[in-house]
């Protein structure tokens, strides 16, 4: 199928017209999705859009292009698809119509974050649809502006049940379109390129010259078209001479570009304003065409050459064309055209006025940096940050005064950095760093490298530079001091033994050389129980330790408090022991990281919650968040490693996914420095042979783990699994030292978890009564906390002692407990494991594994564990990023496979394996 009136086009192109045909009914029928068609320039990627479009029968469709001029400006492109949905803002839920609202400048308020923004964007295209079904149709869109790529590329990789589709054209398919369904264009064939050719020519010509055109198009249409028009008499002749080698897209320009330089001086400057223009507003081109004395017959010949037609629009040819037109003039002429459209850009468009007045600057230029400084002022409050990025750095060049220079320097670097552009933002601080002499900026420049480095690895190189700008601040400002001070210690913490560990405990005594903040805040207190700890030990720490975690618990934090230390204040909570309080603090900055769009640190807050979902046997629920801390890192290319991801094969007890995991994650850890995590994975891999009784590689990776000699809570849990492992491998030595080492960090601490892992541990080493009575307290103690995998393991050691005590009956009472909570949790290598032991106690059991969860996808899983928690489907949709359409769909098919009726018999049956009777409802 071909479009009407340029059936040319669309020649040897039948089975991408098949391919949108098909797309198109999967989209019509609510099965939404994403296409990108790929390809270099001029191959036909804009015919197959007008195909699309052209056929796209019952659909709305909607068009945007990126454009290179306007690659550096806010929310451009995302603009121009949601603009015909906006009078539908109002019904949209608050924070998302907020956050729309103010990304496109209708009204004022705090900067939307980049993941609220793309819900949002997701959200109103869903509600369209569900109206009538839509397409949107994005060419050029390598140059959409950053935060429109962001969000139109989150929401491909996120409609499915819903009438909605997105098609992108692109000359290479990276960043945030990896993934999606591609369609590659490649060369037309050689009956297809002759005929196209035959199609554009008006005279007859020898095969040879044929042959030849169509040999240097490489299939290329559009250079089909155009590079006729570049032969020379000569060549229309006879055909011979030398080829030119040159790169297609190149050539194409190159043609256009002479086709340029022959037309008329007027006509040449009117295509410049119109490249110069992106938007394509005719009226805007005229009257600055009249600002430049051009008239309007200058537009006649460019076009009757076919280079653009002028309208109520403004239309290149190709984006080709524009590309040439700018490039084929000198400087000073680019620069007049520039000055002209600010001098007629009127003030709803302040932005667009002050770019078009920095490029026409010659040398520096106050005025139009200080317009500038404004633009980026507006841009960041609208959530632009890459915008307010290029609107400063161009601000730097424009700047005289060295000082000015060197501030606006230090603020481009910052947005940068924020934006995610680090090398840009580190080239604008060796700038900032050359301005006159002054502390506070030097300390600021110093702590932001030190913030990219950390961004960049999680590792130890961020913390010796984030030391030296700790102590820029003291004499400045000593709260922004201990601020900064914590940030060394937490980049330290992560670093580990992968970095330098004296490290820690220089930051700690630094840090306790501060004066005290007269009212301490939560973060005060945490950087003050942490020190202690550091530098005095445990019985100096732990009660500050303690203020910190109930501080952070139980008080109003700031957003930036909650999101930059709730992380940290976990471990606090972890080195304590205290679960309960781990809990409700991995859950806050989870919910934060979602109500605020935190996108950068929601793997973090995935990766805590789902390790605690770990400890309680919840499995599912942590197989939920490990699939999200996956999704955002694979989203913005950035996370810490795959904690949840290791951890969930671990006790799942899958041991070929497992140590794969475990491998890669390893590998990963170590390229980035991040020690925590290699304690983390050698911690994992001790439970993992623990629970496949593979007890002397227990030992080696608990023992690997417990040489970590950091503050970490993972070597504290290492050394439950080294007690374990060494007593099974008659390691009697190691299990001593290991078991005084795990009393050193239980007995200062009350809490029922410290003192159930102290007393099963002690248990392993006890003989005849006291062994009994610890396992029982350890019962005692663990059931008293969520910490359920923890209880079923003592249940194990606890009926593996009775066995070998030839108490056979009660045996089977321990390990028939053990074996029904493993089962029901997932953890098949400790299932198996108990079954064996019940077996050998007398009670034969068939090999059981849970599998009501696999019968569900990821993203199944994921809706069904929301639903059972009690979400509303628009909650679960804006906390998995899909549509609430989409809820219903894998809600639908999970009640569906798991043959429950109610919400309530999914709970049970997500909390227990078993389905209880209910009362029907809807999903």
């Amino acid at each position: 199928m071909v479009l009407p009136g340029r059936p040319a086009d669309l020649l040897g192109r039948r089975a991408e017209c098949a391919l949108f045909d098909r797309w198109q009914d999967a989209v019509k029928a609510g099965r939404g999705g994403a296409l990108v068609v790929v390809g270099e320039p001029g191959i036909g990627k804009s015919a197959l859009l007008d195909h699309m479009a052209w056929t796209a029968v019952g659909f709305h469709v909607v068009r945007a292009a990126g454009v290179e001029a306007e690659a550096e400006l806010p929310f451009g492109g995302l603009h121009q698809v949601c603009a015909p949905f906006l009078a539908t803002l109002e019904h949209m839920p608050g924070p998302q119509q907020d956050a729309l609202a103010a990304a496109f400048g209708l009204r004022t308020g705090t900067a939307p974050d980049r993941l609220m923004l793309s819900l949002a964007v997701l959200g109103l295209l869903s509600e369209a649809a569900a109206r009538q079904p839509l397409i949107c149709v994005i060419d050029d869109a390598q140059w959409l502006d950053p935060g429109s790529a962001q969000a139109l590329t989150f929401v491909a990789h996120r409609v499915g049940a819903e009438p909605l589709g997105l098609v992108f054209a692109t000359r290479r398919a990276g960043g945030g379109l990896r993934g999606l369904q591609e369609v590659v264009l490649t060369g037309l064939g050689p009956g297809d390129a002759r005929a196209l050719l035959h199609s554009a020519l008006h005279v007859p010509l020898d095969e040879v010259v044929v042959e030849r055109i169509a040999a240097e198009a490489r299939g290329s249409p559009l250079a089909l078209l155009e590079l006729p028009r570049t032969m020379t008499a000569a060549g229309f002749a006879g055909g011979f001479g030398p080829t030119d080698t040159a790169a297609v897209p190149g050539r194409i320009e190159e043609s256009f570009r002479s086709r340029v330089l022959r037309l008329p001086a007027a006509t040449r400057m009117l295509l410049l304003v119109a490249a110069a223009e992106p938007t394509g507003d005719a009226a805007l081109l005229w009257r600055a065409a009249a600002r430049l004395g051009i008239g309007g017959s200058a537009a006649a010949a460019a076009e009757a050459d076919g280079l653009l037609s002028i309208g109520t629009r403004v239309v290149f040819r190709h984006p080709l064309v524009r590309s040439a037109v700018y490039h084929a003039v000198p400087p000073s002429q680019r620069r007049a055209a520039h000055r002209a459209l600010a001098d007629v850009t009127g003030p709803s468009e302040p932005d667009r006025r002050a770019w078009h007045r920095a490029q026409a600057a010659v040398g520096f230029d106050e005025e139009a940096a200080a317009e500038l400084e404004g633009s980026a002022h507006r841009a960041l409050a609208r959530g632009g940050i890459a915008a307010a990025g290029a609107f400063l750095e161009r601000s730097v060049a424009l700047t005289a005064d060295p000082a000015a220079r060197a501030e606006r320097a230090l603020r481009a670097a910052r947005a940068k950095q924020q934006a995610g552009a680090y090398d840009s933002a580190l080239g604008l601080l060796t700038l900032a760093d050359r301005g006159p002499e002054n502390e506070l900026r030097a300390a600021n420049s110093e702590l932001l490298r030190g913030q990219i480095a950390f961004a960049r690895s999680f590792g130890g190189g961020a913390a010796p530079v984030l030391l030296r700008a700790a102590r820029r601040f003291e004499s400045i400002d000593a709260s922004r001091a201990r601020d900064v001070y914590l940030q060394a210690l937490a980049a330290a913490l992560l670093a580990g033994r992968l970095g330098d560990e004296c490290r820690i405990a220089e930051i700690a005594r630094s840090a306790r050389r501060v004066p005290a903040a007269p009212v301490p805040r939560a973060s005060d207190l945490l950087l003050d129980g942490l020190t202690l700890l550091i530098v005095e030990g445990r019985g100096a720490a732990v009660p500050v330790l303690r203020r910190a975690v109930s501080a952070f618990t139980t008080e109003e934090l700031a957003p930036e408090e909650e999101l930059y230390w709730l992380w940290l204040a976990g471990h606090g909570a972890g080195l304590l022991w205290d679960d309960e309080a781990w809990r409700l603090l991995a859950t806050r900055l989870l919910r934060s990281c979602e109500v605020r769009g935190a996108i950068s640190i929601l793997p973090v807050a995935a990766a805590t919650r789902a390790g605690l979902h770990l400890l309680g046997g919840e499995l599912l629920q942590a197989a939920s968040l490990a699939e999200t801390a996956a999704d955002v890192t694979c989203m913005t290319g950035a996370g810490p490693v795959a904690y949840a991801e290791v951890g969930l094969a671990v006790f799942r007890g899958r041991d070929d996914e497992a140590l794969a995991a475990i491998r890669t994650a390893t590998r990963d850890s170590m390229a980035r420095g991040e020690g925590m995590a290699l304690t983390y994975l050698q911690w994992a891999g001790a439970v993992l042979h623990n629970g496949a009784c593979r007890y002397e590689q227990a030992l080696e990776s608990a023992r690997l783990a417990c040489s970590d000699s950091s503050i970490q809570r993972i070597r504290n849990w290492a050394l439950a699994e080294l007690v374990e492992a060494a007593v099974r491998t008659g390691h009697q030595d190691q299990a001593d030292e290991a078991l005084g080492e795990l009393c050193g960090t239980t007995g200062p601490c009350s809490s029922h978890w410290a003192a159930g892992v102290e007393a099963h541990c002690r248990a392993l080493l006890a003989v005849g009564p006291d062994a009994e009575d610890l396992y029982r307290t350890a019962l005692g103690r663990l059931e008293r906390t969520g910490l359920r995998a923890a209880v079923a393991r003592v249940h194990l050691l606890y009926g593996e002692w009775l066995r070998r005590e030839r108490r056979h009956l009660e045996a089977r009472d321990q390990l028939r407990r053990a074996h029904e909570m493993f089962v029901r949790f997932g953890m098949d290598g400790f299932a198996e494991r108990a079954r064996s032991e019940l077996s050998a106690a007398g009670e034969p059991t068939l090999r059981r594994r849970s599998r009501f969860g696999d019968q569900l996808t990821p993203q199944e899983r994921r809706v069904a564990m929301l639903a059972a928690e009690g979400a509303t489907n628009p909650e679960i949709a804006s906390r998995l990023f899909i549509s609430a359409s989409t809820v219903d769909y894998h809600l639908r098919k999970v009640f569906r496979k798991l043959k429950v009726t109610t919400r309530t018999q999914l709970a049970r049956l997500l909390r227990d394996g078993r389905p209880v009777p209910g009362v029907a409802e809807r999903p």
